[in-house]
Order: structure tokens, then sequence, then C-alpha cells
């Protein structure tokens, strides 16, 4: 099998603030650690819906790309590109695009949702329709075995899956594809040949799982065997033909659901967000003029921190000792508005001190993320390279 890989990406929308720190930024940081992992600019999906202006998505590109180095994204562990810089993407889209149903992109559920949402933008195109296949195309041009996601996303990577199954269905016709792995399992030795067949029948006559578990951990201790023929003893093995594109599968993501300082979803168009690098004296006034229970008229009103946008803050910063500090002085009135929310503010100062000296370096000298990127791009074009040649010779296309 081709080896773990997890893909993701986000639309350059320029600087990031503390919803996108806590709502992927941190999954991402965790799992750099964990596997290899390939994070990138979705600049072209920003066009589905800014085509008309597309001024901002350059200098956008390149303020999300510092902030991500910040916030603790490492380019020693990770891969990190521009979708744009990596043509094969779009080359991927178009020849999914030949055998995807067009039912298929019409019942993504964002689909409609996005367009109600955005009526003031003309959204009748292509484009827009096709971005979940494009999205498909970004992850599956890795071979990305994993996509951390939130729950409104799982339909896209099942989509992503049936994207791949149905490519495979197509396009792993292989001539002579039993006689070429009937050959590849003599390679793996007597001894393992005999266990081969014994574990494929019991799996496609008995359906054993365990048989099937068994076989595939076999072929992934083969050493002598190619990268092709692993592939073909993969496909013989579950009936199938050869594997081209691999199903990732939907990494569910914990998201700190971190609200803007008004109590709505944390946005820059709502002049509610505080950015993720934000200078002191600003972040200090933005948490101190948050609104708060609009029971607490005086200082002498008890409260209900339930309903208070600074709550959400203290869930999310506060230790327990801190919350309970709050439950009890809020309801009470012991404590006044102003009070309850410096705890917020010194977490917060501490969250980003260390992301504001990370930043620096790269703010001293922005040619450093341009050379970060640039190898990312190199590295991810070689991986995609390698999916396209595979792509291109099973669709009947010249490689040369």
């Amino acid at each position: 099998m081709y080896p773990d890989r997890v893909v993701s990406g986000m639309r350059p929308t320029g600087s990031m603030h503390l919803g996108h720190y806590h709502g992927a930024l941190r999954n991402w940081i965790r799992m750099q650690a964990e596997q290899p992992c390939l994070f990138f600019v979705a600049d072209w999906h920003a066009l589905t819906t800014h085509y008309d202006d597309p001024s901002i998505i350059e200098k956008s590109t390149w303020d999300m790309l510092l902030d991500w180095l910040a916030a603790g994204v490492d380019p020693t562990q990770a891969t990190l590109f521009i979708q744009s810089r990596v043509p094969e993407h779009a080359e991927l889209h178009l020849l999914l695009s030949m055998a995807t149903p067009l039912g298929w992109l019409e019942r993504v559920p964002t689909y409609k949702d996005q367009i109600d949402h955005l009526a003031n933008k003309d959204l009748q195109t292509y484009g827009f329709l096709g971005y979940p296949l494009l999205q498909a195309a970004d992850v599956l041009i890795y071979r990305a075995s994993e996509v951390p996601v939130g729950d409104d996303q799982v339909p896209h990577v099942e989509m992503m899956r049936e994207i791949a199954r149905r490519f495979n269905h197509l396009y792993g016709k292989e001539k002579g594809f039993e006689e070429k792995a009937e050959d590849a399992v003599k390679k793996l030795g007597s001894k393992r040949a005999r266990l081969y067949h014994e574990l494929r029948t019991a799996y496609q006559q008995e359906g054993d799982a365990a048989a099937l578990a068994q076989a595939k951990a076999m072929l992934d201790d083969a050493h002598n065997l190619s990268m092709i023929d692993r592939e073909r003893l993969f496909g013989y093995l579950e009936g199938a033909r050869k594997l081209i594109l691999v199903e990732p599968q939907a990494r569910l993501t914990a998201a700190s659901r971190l609200p803007g300082l008004d109590g709505r979803k944390m946005s820059k168009s709502y002049g509610n967000a505080i950015a993720l690098r934000e200078d002191k004296a600003v972040l200090t006034r933005k948490v101190r003029t948050m609104p708060t229970d609009p029971a607490r008229v005086r200082r002498s009103d008890a409260g209900e921190p339930e309903r208070c946008p600074v709550w959400q803050f203290h869930v999310v910063y506060s230790d327990p000792p801190t919350r309970e500090w709050v439950q009890q002085g809020c309801r009470s009135a012991g404590i006044g508005c102003l009070e309850c929310k410096q705890p917020v503010i010194d977490a917060i100062i501490k969250e980003q001190e260390p992301m504001h000296e990370r930043a620096q370096p790269y703010l001293n000298d922005p040619s450093l993320v341009r050379a970060i990127v640039a190898d990312g791009n190199e590295a991810a074009r070689k991986l995609a390279q390698e999916t396209m040649r595979d792509v291109r010779e099973a669709m009947g296309l010249s490689n040369g």
C-alpha cells in the first residue's frame, strides 16, 4: 500500500485569527508530529467565490503562511505549499471531471447552503459547482490516507472516496492483470505465496476480514516487491483491479468552537475577531470592551455566565478553579465584568507570546517564508507527478 499521509488546506483569507487557531491549526500542529503531512494554501479555491476580484489573494496567501509558521506549523515536519504552484492538481481535476456524474456535485450538502449564504454573489459557475471535485483532486493526487475535517465536511471526504473508487473501477483495467498478479505472487516465495492464496480465498469466499488484514500485513512486510507489484497484489487480494487512487479516510478533529467577541462566529467580516498575533494593547482593549450578560447593568447586579460571550473564552482558556471563580462571582455579583475578563486577557497574551517570537525572523526577512514554500512546492509536485504518471497511463494518455 501507499504510505500514510495527511493532506489539508485552507483558502487564503489573509491573517489568521483565534478561531482559525483553535478550529484547525492546533490540530495540524499535533498531527505533523504523528505522520507525514502536507498543508497547502488553496488559492484556486479562493477564486470560486472571488473570481471577480482576485486582487486580495496574493497578499492573503503570504499573510496566512506567516501565521501558520507563527502558530507552530513546522516546515521540517510538514510540507507547506501553494496549490496553484502544483499544476498537476488542475490536470487531475480535469481528468476526474470526465467521469464524475453531474448529480454527485449537485447533491453536495454545502452547495445550496453556500449559494443561499452568498446570495449577493453570482455563483452560477462551473468553478463553484465543481469545487468539491477540485477538492477531491487536491487530496487524491497525494494518495492521502487521512483528511482532517469537522463533522460538516465528512460528506466531502465520502465523495472523494466515491470518486477514487469509480476511477479505479473504470481505469484499473490493466491488460493481463491476473497474469501479472500471479507473477507477483510467485515473487513472495513459495511459503508466502501459498499463504497469500489461502488468505485471499478465505476473504473472497467467506468474507473473513481477519484473513484480509493478515494478507495486507504480509504484503506490507514484503520488501522485495516493487510498488507496482504490491499494488497489483492488494487489488488482486480484494477481487478488485489495480489500485491507482487511494480512498482517504475522514479524520474527525476536535475543534474548539471559539466565538467572536460578540458571541457570533469569529470572523473578520463581522469585526469580532482577535488576530493570531494581536498587539497586546489592542487585544486588551478588545476583550475589555466585550459585551457581557445584559442582566448585569450595574456592578451589583447578578449575572449568568452562560449568557455571556466572555464565558465561552473561559471555557477555552481558563483552568477549572478559574472557571469556578467566574461562575460563583458572576452569579453572586461578587466580581465585576472587568475582573472576569482579566484572566482571559492574560491567557491569550501568554498563548500569543511564542507566536510573536516565531514570526519575527520571517518579518525581518520575508524571503525565508518564500524559500520554505518553494521547497514545499517542489516536494509536493514530485509526489503529484508520480500519481499523474499512473493516472495518465491508466487512461491511455501519453507520459512522454
